[in-house]
């Protein structure tokens, strides 16, 4: 009865929370959506562009995330670091992230510095100043961070590797800072002809969210990004990763404490909101196995029988390609080995497969998921990922206050389903660390990512 009430108090509460947005178009195709959350004098404003690394080439990956690097570097009216200064005297927060679908640039401000971070975000949407001595200083720093973020981290090295082989064909396999071959072969020119090529008005959306006025916002934009002009986008071939037929295996041999094993499942991604439901099945199966303490991976394998010092799953239902990743992960507990925890891990698979879920683990499951993302909503930066990543990847907000409904809707048996689908051997790939000693002499200094 209790689970119930807490269902049904979430399905009213998205409703509510985001019955203040509203979207604009100005003519040069900037899309603006704004959600009104008057709690506290605060704004985020967020440009999102439909560019990652899904968008990139052979022999120019990572250029997306170089690029992100780059807009920091200034234009003619703004110069290199000026950016960060301004907004830092405002008493504002800003950075950006790269990520294989998008690229996000943010400001968190007092809500009466919103036309600052507006003039400058237009401004360098249409007047980056590309410099090669910029670039060459810059390229330096992106490949400090590949080797921090990837190369020095032995599970980094181990999910790149994944990634490569469970997508051989779709470009979600390549690394979204890049091959290491590709960075040092980079050119300024390569950066150019990103900008140029994605980062137009027609190509991005202008999110803000706080304690303002959907239509001043509007006027605001108007005014900072109405002048810059659209540009033909390239057309964008549709890229499908082949079906699997047949269980992938790799070995990653590095310097590590603690062997680690990553298990990933070709499954579908959300592409009708309407009409599907597998992905909200998915959805709710990565809960069951993994959504919280009592969830079963942390009961069964790390507290019961003790195989693991951590185990996890996950599921992103959201993306712009077509097929996205079932994953299972894993830490051996000591005198246990990978191969004990990957058995142990397709075991919890099986038992689904075969017995199912029970609708009071279903229930208490969906309450803490619907929880879980209400609670999110209280993050006014929050509110705007969720809406620029659906924007973004082609969705509307608007399916934002239909998801409760949908997870809500899920069955047993369609949990069970999706398993006995998609989780099967021959989609499967294994990617193991098998660790190697440490070298007591290596006294490399682990430097830490670069921040704008």
């Amino acid at each position: 009865m209790f689970t119930k009430k807490i269902i049904m108090l979430m399905l009213v509460f998205p409703l509510a929370a985001h019955a203040e947005i509203q979207e604009f178009k100005l003519d040069n195709g900037l899309k603006i959506v704004v959600q009104e959350d008057h709690r506290s004098p605060v704004v985020v404003s967020q440009v999102w562009y439909r560019a990652g690394s899904i968008d990139e080439v052979n022999g120019k990956t990572g250029v997306a995330h170089l690029l992100e690097h780059m807009m920091f570097k200034g234009t003619k009216a703004v110069k290199a670091g000026q950016f960060s200064r301004l907004i830092a005297a405002a008493g504002g927060k800003e950075n950006a992230f790269t990520n294989r679908d998008y690229t996000c640039y943010f400001q968190q401000l007092e809500k009466s510095q919103l036309p600052l971070a507006m003039r400058l975000e237009a401004d360098r949407m249409a007047n980056l100043d590309l410099s090669k001595e910029e670039f060459s200083k810059e390229i330096k720093v992106v490949m400090e961070e590949r080797r921090w973020r990837t190369e020095d981290k032995p599970q980094s090295m181990v999910s790149e590797q994944y990634q490569s082989t469970i997508f051989q064909v779709h470009p979600y396999g390549r690394p979204v800072v890049g091959w290491m071959n590709d960075l040092e072969n980079m050119t300024v020119e390569d950066a150019r002809e990103w900008y140029h090529k994605w980062y137009a008005p027609n190509n991005a959306t202008l999110v803000v969210v706080g304690d303002v006025k959907a239509e001043d916002v509007y006027q605001l934009a108007k005014k900072y990004y109405g002048p810059i002009k659209a540009r033909p986008l390239p057309e964008r071939k549709p890229q499908i990763e082949p079906a699997q037929i047949g269980e992938r295996r790799i070995i990653v041999k590095a310097p590590a404490e603690l062997p680690y094993v990553l298990l990933g499942f070709h499954v579908p991604a959300l592409q009708d909101p309407d009409k599907d439901w597998e992905p909200y099945a998915l959805d709710i199966l990565s809960s069951v196995l993994s959504g919280n303490g009592s969830a079963r991976l942390n009961q069964n394998l790390v507290r019961q029988d003790r195989v693991a010092v951590d185990a996890s799953a996950g599921y992103d239902s959201t993306q712009r390609g077509a097929t996205s990743l079932f994953e299972l992960d894993g830490t051996p507990s000591e005198g246990k080995t990978a191969a004990d925890l990957e058995v142990a891990l397709l075991g919890e698979i099986e038992k689904i497969k075969t017995l199912g879920v029970t609708e009071e683990e279903l229930q208490r499951v969906k309450a803490q998921t619907i929880a879980a993302d209400v609670y999110k909503r209280d993050s006014m930066f929050y509110q705007g990922m969720e809406i620029g990543q659906l924007e973004t990847i082609g969705f509307s907000w608007r399916i934002l206050k239909d998801y409760p409904a949908k997870l809500a809707a899920v069955t047993p048996e369609q949990v069970q389903q999706v398993a006995q689908k998609y989780l099967v051997k021959d989609n499967l790939t294994v990617a193991t660390l098998d660790p190697q000693p440490i070298d007591p002499n290596d006294n490399k200094p682990k430097g830490k990512p670069h921040v704008h």
